[in-house]
């Protein structure tokens, strides 16, 4: 049994590493993508009728790079829960605070994203229709601006960026006296962690 054990923690400790790595690469991918592709995050900016007409130019390609980015967002619960249970064998007592705060981060972020591959492909499609009226064009701006700020500035961009930034404190504090990292590794992630929840007020 105890060897069972051992090799269980090591598959967590491993599952916690590899997505510690391949997230923020996959994150920063799609990134670097949309900006090439969709001029994020400047377009976010942009009026309304430049956003939808340039998303229904973008075809279905453009669609995929918003999933995989959604996606990214969806993957940082499990990393938050993984790498929880392998600061929590130290009985850290600040640990499920920052399991539960991750979580919320991930929740926000997708609530965020989730918006681009399944609603803005809709709305763009009946802005862009040349048989839509100018009536139905202005209703569309009225729901996609409605939307860009409810579920993209408020949700995504202001929450999104405080619980992550909340968890990544926390985390990074819970590393210092943890025995599964070495204390310096804590630091640039709290610096970083602060840095996102200072950033989130602009959004407020």
């Amino acid at each position: 049994p105890k060897a069972g054990n051992r090799s269980n923690t090591m598959n967590i400790q491993n599952a916690a590493g590899a997505l510690l790595i391949i997230l923020p690469l996959a994150f920063n991918l799609f990134f670097f993508l949309l900006a090439r592709r969709f001029d994020y995050p400047n377009i976010l900016r942009s009026p309304t009728a430049d956003v939808l007409n340039r998303f229904q130019a973008g075809g279905v390609s453009l669609k995929l790079l918003w999933y995989g980015f959604m996606l990214t967002a969806v993957l940082l619960a499990p990393l938050a829960v993984l790498l929880g249970q392998v600061l929590g064998r130290d009985g850290l007592a600040i640990v499920p605070t920052a399991t539960v705060v991750g979580v919320l981060a991930a929740v926000a972020q997708f609530l965020g994203l989730a918006r681009w591959p399944f609603l803005v492909p809709a709305l763009a499609r009946r802005y862009d229709d040349p048989a839509s009226t100018e009536a139905t064009r202005e209703a569309t701006v009225v729901v996609f601006e409605s939307f860009h700020i409810y579920l993209g500035v408020a949700i995504g961009e202001c929450l999104g960026y405080l619980f992550t930034g909340a968890w990544t404190v926390l985390v990074g504090v819970a590393m210092l006296p943890s025995s599964a990292f070495d204390a310096w590794l804590a630091w640039p992630g709290i610096v970083v962690g602060l840095s996102l929840v200072v950033g989130s007020l602009e959004f407020v």
